[in-house]
């Protein structure tokens, strides 16, 4: 008897980020966090900007997400997302010079207004996500990033 996996697929506006059968994933939604596994109901939901980890085999896959929807079905779970990246392809050093820009833009909040401060406020939070998986990728391989 062969067990059961899931179709994974991530794309983002400019390309597919990630696709193959994965065990499990577990993905940033807006009201938590989700773990799929093979023959889930089938599931709609907002991605919120954070780590989804995918599992296959003894092997475990992290990826940073900025936001976005899924979408699984029988099987196939499909992330549409806005940025999402492969926590060893995430350039740390500009991850942190992208927050801390982010960071600087939001002390000068009197002279924005409500909509470029909650941009600004979503660009943190995205960098912020890019930081923590590749600092959590980095760590399990026993690599010092700081």
């Amino acid at each position: 008897m062969s067990e059961q996996k899931i179709k994974f697929k991530i794309v983002t506006p400019e390309k597919t980020v990630y696709e193959n059968e994965v065990d499990s994933a577990t993905l940033p939604v807006v009201n938590g966090q989700v773990t799929i596994m093979p023959n889930h109901r089938s599931y709609i939901a907002s991605i919120k900007p954070g780590e989804i980890i995918l599992r296959k085999g003894q092997e475990e896959i992290d990826l940073a997400i900025s936001g976005g929807f899924i979408e699984f079905n029988n099987n196939i779970l499909v992330v549409l997302a806005d940025t999402a990246e492969i926590a060893t392809e995430i350039d740390v050093e500009r991850a942190e010079e992208a927050r801390k820009r982010a960071e600087d833009l939001k002390k000068q909040k009197v002279t924005m207004g409500e909509i470029e401060y909650a941009r600004v406020a979503a660009a943190i939070e995205k960098e912020m996500a890019r930081l923590r998986v590749a600092k959590k990728h980095h760590t399990k391989r026993k690599m010092n990033i700081d």
